[in-house]
């Protein structure tokens, strides 16, 4: 109903200024007038691919945008007022108080040095919504609402001291804190691993149907945002694909690209037959300087040449400590790491150039991962000089042989990371990693950043990459659609041990250990209401115990 209607936005247009390198500035259309409608008590999930203007979109209900983004066209209407063209003092006022924020990241938001009482209170206070007092109450409150643990005291901890899926319902508490019309939720739980996303998701939709809070979901997960969301918009490109209800987007989308992102994460990795092993750990142990306990306990894994180990867990498994362990950045205290037929040393210090040069790694973050002032060709170029000696004509030829192997073929070797893509960007860090010939490569959460589409394409080029090249995988990841895509054998860690290990086809066959079961039980179905049902059956399970 229109009185019901909060958020109401009309022929959204947001620009940008563009500076290519050696050419002038020009602008660009990042939003290509949207529409975007929302009532009192209701989520309205934003989904798309990078660079579609999910989060540009939603952070614009606040009148707001990143870097030098201008909201240049159309109408931004928050409880009947037009907000687009506001002064800076009204949108001081607006922002924490009828419209707050949740971000991505959790860790980045918090500041280390103070409590998290102080932090989850201090728009509250700054706005004189209430009383120092009564905003503790309604702090302690959320707490419990948000399934935090003992609620009264977990104010006085500071952010080190807590999880992260605890940081991320606590930065929720803190968003709903002042009793807000409307909260932006912008991918809050991509960063965790399956079985926290769960916990902060429950938390997160039970809190929204309290307090009847309205919110714009922000997602490249589906399968996440039908557990939440009422209706669900995608978006391509800055243009509004198609809006619908969320069983009817799920269930019957319209538009080829919607369909698209539905059927995504068909690809089942089939199985090879026995080979040698080009890795093998054998009863390793390790723990960080300073600490009393061992992060690796007794691990023992091996992976053959040609294939894929995926190692997976939630957060603080062991999975990266693991990959620290195998390249020499973590001396193992006890256990031995044989590659190709040779002991590796426990220390970094001690590998041969041969040993790094063959055993490489991509990481999570591709935007960290490379310099942001060297071109492409540079990047991909420097493992060609330092391992053999490539220069000038025939370092150039094998760079541009490695970007047509990963599918980016002319003028991407003169480009900058920031004229790219996420995906882009990750597939110039595959190049980098096969420039240098490996016979390993450690791929640690190397999708978990990406939109589905996106991932899937990375997963396919993977396995193309290593059927032509015959180069073993370690897969570190918390994903179990991207496990049943590319491994040929699994380990799953728990606290520093594998729990269980072997063929893919004997660790997801039932019966399961209950951390297994867990894991496998915790990944999203994209279906509506499966939230519901998995914290449904655990309660019976909790109440049986």
């Amino acid at each position: 109903m229109a009185e019901d209607l909060l958020l109401d936005i009309r022929g959204l247009v947001i620009e940008a200024t563009s500076y290519p390198p050696g050419e002038p500035p020009k602008e660009v259309t990042l939003v290509h007038g949207v529409d975007v409608q929302l009532q009192r008590g209701r989520v309205l999930g934003l989904i798309g691919e990078s660079g579609a203007g999910k989060s540009t979109i939603g952070l614009s209900a606040m009148a707001y945008g990143r870097g030098g983004v201008r909201l240049t066209g159309g109408t931004i209407r928050l409880n009947g007022r037009e907000i687009r063209t506001a002064g800076p003092a009204e949108l001081r006022k607006l922002r924490g108080r009828e419209v707050t924020y949740v971000s991505q990241s959790a860790a980045a938001s918090f500041n280390p040095a103070k409590r998290l009482m102080d932090q989850v209170i201090e728009t509250t206070l700054s706005h004189g919504l209430m009383g120092r007092a009564e905003a503790e109450v309604r702090a302690v409150g959320l707490f419990r609402k948000l399934g935090l643990p003992g609620p009264e005291t977990f104010g006085q901890r500071f952010p080190h001291q807590v999880s992260g899926g605890q940081l991320q319902r606590a930065m929720t508490a803190m968003a709903l804190c002042p009793k807000p019309d409307l909260v932006i939720f912008d991918e809050p739980t991509t960063a965790l691993d399956v079985t926290t996303q769960i916990d902060v998701l429950a938390a997160i939709k039970e809190a929204i149907r309290d307090t009847h809070v309205a919110a714009l979901y922000i997602t490249h997960d589906l399968a996440v945002v039908a557990q939440v969301a009422d209706e669900i918009m995608v978006l391509r490109h800055g243009r509004r694909v198609e809006l619908g209800e969320t069983e009817q987007i799920i269930h019957a989308p319209r538009e080829a690209y919607t369909r698209a992102l539905v059927s995504v994460r068909s690809l089942e990795h089939v199985e090879k037959a026995p080979a040698p092993p080009v890795l093998k750990i054998e009863g390793v142990t390790a723990r960080y300087r300073g600490t009393g306990f061992d992060v690796l306990k007794n691990v023992s894994v091996d992976l053959p040449a040609g294939q894929t180990l995926a190692v997976v867990g939630e957060s603080g498994s062991g999975k990266s400590t693991l990959a620290r362990a195998i390249t020499g950045l973590l001396p193992p205290s006890k256990g031995r790491i044989t590659f190709a037929g040779r002991t590796l040393s426990a220390d970094l210090s001690g590998r041969t150039k041969d040993d790094l040069r063959e055993i490489q790694m991509i990481y999570q973050m591709a935007d960290t991962a490379m310099n942001p002032r060297q071109t492409v060709g540079t990047i991909v170029g420097r493992p060609l000089e330092l391992y053999f000696g490539m220069k000038g004509a025939e370092r150039d030829r094998r760079v541009q042989d490695l970007l047509d192997q990963i599918e980016m073929g002319k003028g991407f070797a003169q480009r900058y990371p920031a004229e790219l893509s996420g995906g882009q960007k990750q597939r110039v860090c595959i190049a980098r990693a096969l420039a240098a010939d490996p016979k390993l490569i450690i791929c640690d959460e190397v999708t978990s950043a990406l939109d589905p589409l996106v991932a899937d394409g990375i997963l396919k080029l993977l396995l193309n990459l290593q059927a032509e090249a015959h180069v073993a995988y370690l897969f570190i990841t918390h994903d179990l659609a991207t496990v049943r895509a590319i491994a040929d054998k699994i380990a799953v860690m728990y606290k520093g041990e594998v729990r269980r290990y072997g063929q893919k086809s004997d660790v997801l066959a039932p019966p399961y250990d209950d951390y297994t079961d867990l894991l496998l039980s915790s990944v999203p179905e994209m279906e509506v209401g499966w939230l519901e049902q998995v914290i449904a059956h655990r309660k019976m399970e909790s109440a049986g115990n």
